[in-house]
This record gives C-alpha cells, sequence and structure tokens, in this order.
C-alpha cells in the first residue's frame, strides 16, 4: 500500500486509544475512539474545530458520551416506557440503541489517497438480548479534501428481515443556538409539545427541553453557522428521511442530527429499513465546513 505524503494516521491515548486522521494541505484532522461506541471526538476541518466534548463523560466508560459524534442504531430517540414489540415479544432498549455502548473493532487503515479508518461491530449476546438479529455494522471513516464521510454498512446476518433506523448525534460547538438552516423543509414537530409546526428556517433552542424534528425536506442536505464567517454543511444518503435539532441549557452545542425515522420506529412500524437476510445496506454521511 502506498502512503501519500499529505495523509497520516496517528495513534494516541487520552483514557482509550484514540486514532487520528490528518491531511496536511486542509489543516483537517477527525480523532476516532474505537472503544467507546466508535465515536469522533474531534473533527478539524481548515483549522477550525467543530465539536463539542464533555471530556468527563467521554472518560468515564459508565457514563453517554455528551459530545461528538456518537452512533445510533437500531433506533434514533427513545422508545416509550423503553421497550418495543416484535414478533409478539416485548424488548427493552435504552435510547439511541445499542451501537455506542459497545466497542468497535479496528479492520483497516489507509492513507494511500484519503486518511480513512475502518471500524465493525458485530452483535453479541446483549445486543440479541435487547435487538433479536445477528448484524454486523462496518463504518469508515474518511477524511479527504477538507470533508468528513462517514461510510455506512449495514449488514444483516439473520434470517429474517432486519428493521433497523440509522441516525447520528452530532455535537457542534455553534456560538449560539437562535441559528438559521439552510433546508427546504417546511414543517416541524415539536417534541416539546409534540405538535407539528411551521417552519420558516430559524429555530430558538434556547430554553427548550426538547428536540424538534423537521419533517417534509426533500434535499438530503442541511446547512447551519457554526460562528459568524463559517458554517456546517451536512449532506447525506436519501434514508435519511429527517433532521432532528437539541441542545441543552447553558451549554455551548447545537445537535444536528440525520434520523432515518423518528421516535417509535420500532413500535409504530414506520419508514422502518428493512435490510433482507444475507443482504448490505449502504449509506453515507459527509460533514464540511463552507
Amino acid at each position: 500500500m502506498t502512503t501519500h505524503p499529505n495523509y497520516h494516521i496517528d495513534q494516541q491515548t487520552d483514557g482509550f486509544p484514540l486514532y487520528v486522521l490528518k491531511e496536511a494541505n486542509t489543516d483537517s484532522a477527525v480523532v476516532i475512539c474505537p472503544e467507546r461506541g466508535g465515536i469522533v471526538t474531534s473533527c478539524r476541518l481548515q483549522g477550525t474545530e467543530l465539536l463539542y466534548l464533555d471530556r468527563e463523560t467521554f472518560l468515564n466508560p459508565q457514563a453517554n458520551i455528551r459530545g461528538g459524534i456518537p452512533i445510533l442504531f437500531p433506533i434514533a430517540g427513545q422508545l416509550v416506557n423503553g421497550e418495543y414489540e416484535w414478533n409478539d415479544h416485548t424488548y427493552q432498549m435504552k435510547n439511541h440503541g445499542v451501537a455506542r455502548i459497545f466497542p468497535w473493532e479496528v479492520v483497516a487503515t489507509n492513507t494511500e489517497d484519503s486518511a480513512s479508518i475502518t471500524l465493525s461491530l458485530h452483535s453479541n449476546a446483549e445486543t440479541l438480548a435487547v435487538y433479536p438479529f445477528a448484524f454486523e455494522l462496518r463504518f469508515t471513516y474518511r477524511l479527504k479534501d477538507g470533508i468528513l464521510s462517514i461510510e455506512q454498512q449495514y449488514m444483516n446476518h439473520s434470517e429474517q428481515a432486519m428493521p433497523m433506523v440509522s441516525g447520528f448525534h452530532p455535537y457542534f460547538a455553534t456560538e449560539g443556538k437562535n441559528l438559521i438552516y439552510g433546508t427546504d423543509a417546511t414543517k416541524m414537530l415539536d417534541y416539546n409539545d409534540k405538535q407539528v409546526k411551521p417552519f420558516d428556517g430559524s429555530l430558538q433552542l434556547e430554553g427548550k427541553v426538547e428536540s424538534f424534528a423537521l419533517l417534509d425536506a426533500s434535499k438530503p442536505e442541511i446547512t447551519f453557522p457554526l460562528s459568524q464567517r463559517r458554517s456546517v454543511q451536512l449532506t447525506y444518503s436519501e434514508q435519511f428521511r429527517y433532521a432532528v435539532l437539541w441542545s441543552v441549557e447553558g451549554k455551548p452545542f447545537v445537535c444536528v442530527e440525520p434520523w432515518t425515522a423518528l421516535n417509535e420506529a420500532l413500535n409504530d412500524k414506520k419508514e422502518l429499513l428493512m435490510v433482507a437476510p444475507g443482504e448490505t445496506l449502504d449509506l453515507q454521511l459527509n460533514i464540511a465546513l463552507v
């Protein structure tokens, strides 16, 4: 394998082993922690850090990480009473599913024409107890031309079709919470009062506890300001039907989350992605600074 002088992958330790993808000519670097749910903890593009990270929650293996880019699978959001029914059985599942709470395995790294790392997560006895499907997730984080791409493969090793929701929960280190979003969505679901409301492109998240889901975007992309100087652009596979917006009072971040389905999808059976036995679903998310 040829190593390109513009691309490097460093290994570091900060409580857990980290892999740092680097692209010299764009002053970009992405930090991934396989052991903590395959999470991206830092994403510096063109010299600007995009992400917020609560380091205390990252270093505590019992805590859900508040920050970075957590992976959501096989649900995004939450289930009423933390449970769902499938084939006449009731299963318990925590918010956002199982992928973010298990260590992932490093499958490959590459610095030939980009800086990339491929991670995998296999179903195990613990996942099967809450989600009765044998699966493998294989994600490639690729840094190229100042853009982070997350190339996803969802493999069904079960003998029955596998229902799933895919999502990401990026915590962006924004300067404010009253942002203008570049999207063609015109409606939103306000989870604070469960009402569908008009959406005109702006949203004040200050003082809101629950999230908002943009409902009817036809273009699989969204743009929003990171600061007065730069904006973040997310582009993604068309299966990501929704962008969910959320923040926490007093914390310097806004979450802009691509989801393929909304809360309760495993219960209401709406908009689930069904992966046939032996098949693989391919999805992609790109994060750029514009």
